[in-house]
């Protein structure tokens, strides 16, 4: 086995390739030998030590690969089985990881293993986002920030499919010619998107913003509403946002506002089955077209980390051992 172990929290440079023992699966978990892991912020969080691991750990919660042993209890998965999984399990960036059985979901013969790892995680978070926090409807405007992003340009896909019209926000054109690719409507500028975006919905606002980025954002994103708009703001990439007083949702027009994540619209294995098996379903009848905008080795993790953190890079990275 060859894994990549955090023995100290920092930057990436503490990213380092060892070769622990193979761990074998206790009663209720199975041996997956990992294809692909997914790179997520978490990840870096966690190796910065901004989120607190206990040390030493392998790197990554993201993967796709096949099952080559279970514990005696376990009854979800069989050897041979291909499956995914995201947010259960520290050590994806090796090799093989040990995962708990009723977290593991099976990945189609005709989707990618590869694929399947670059789509949980976020394809899961844009299925939620658009099916259950705010159910979006046919003819619905919708505005979306950071459309060339992994969530961005999957959760566009999702609400071109659902008959939405989909404003996006990119910083650069090579981004915006990404998401114009996904299916967006319009792609905005950062500088003044919210007047643009009332002026696309005929002045009245849009009825959701789908709001990643966070500091920077969040006020104008509050601004591109119609009355009784929905603000949804799922992360913070440029930050978090400050404290506000809810006095000022009323005097925009009675807004709602939500701070919704994945582990909460996955409350038991089976919304997790329905879900992942909503996403892949989708992969496999090509109404998403995932985007890995790289691949890495395990001794280039650091790398990787450094290139997402940049925000170089556009749709999802993956670690391949």
């Amino acid at each position: 086995m060859r894994a990549v172990v955090v023995h100290e929290t920092g930057g990436p440079d503490v990213l380092t390739v060892d070769n622990p023992a193979t761990p074998e699966p206790a009663a209720s978990q199975a041996l997956v030998e990992v294809a692909a892991s997914g790179v997520n912020f978490i990840d870096i969080y966690q190796r910065s030590g901004a989120y607190p691991m206990s040390l030493p750990f392998v790197a990554g919660s993201e993967a796709a690969g096949t099952v080559l042993a279970v514990g005696d209890d376990v009854a979800e998965v069989a050897v041979g089985d291909r499956v995914a999984w995201a947010m259960v399990a520290e050590g994806t960036y090796a090799t093989h990881a040990v995962v708990p059985a009723d977290a593991l979901v099976g990945v189609p013969d005709d989707v990618e293993l590869d694929v399947a790892a670059a789509v949980m995680l976020q394809g899961m978070t844009a299925h939620f986002l658009c099916t259950s926090t705010y159910p979006v409807h046919p003819e619905e405007d919708v505005l979306l920030h950071a459309g060339a992003g992994g969530v961005g340009l999957l959760l566009t896909q999702m609400l071109v499919h659902k008959g939405a019209r989909v404003f996006t926000t990119a910083s650069t054109e090579a981004k915006a010619e990404l998401s114009r690719e996904a299916g967006a409507t319009q792609v905005l500028s950062y500088d003044g998107f919210a007047e643009r975006a009332r002026t696309l919905s005929g002045g009245r606002g849009v009825d959701v913003v789908y709001d990643g980025v966070g500091a920077s954002t969040f006020d104008q994103s509050l601004d591109s509403l119609r009355p009784r708009g929905t603000l949804v703001l799922f992360g913070a990439a440029s930050g978090p946002v400050p404290p506000m007083d809810p006095q000022t949702l009323n005097a925009k027009g009675s807004l709602f506002l939500t701070r919704p994540s994945l582990n909460h619209y996955l409350a038991d294995r089976d919304e997790l089955l329905a879900r992942a098996g909503a996403v892949l379903d989708l992969v496999r009848r090509d109404v998403l077209d995932v985007n890995i905008g790289g691949r890495y080795g395990l001794e280039q993790a650091a790398a990787a980390h450094e290139d997402l953190a940049a925000r170089r890079t556009t749709g999802k990275l993956l670690v391949v051992p």
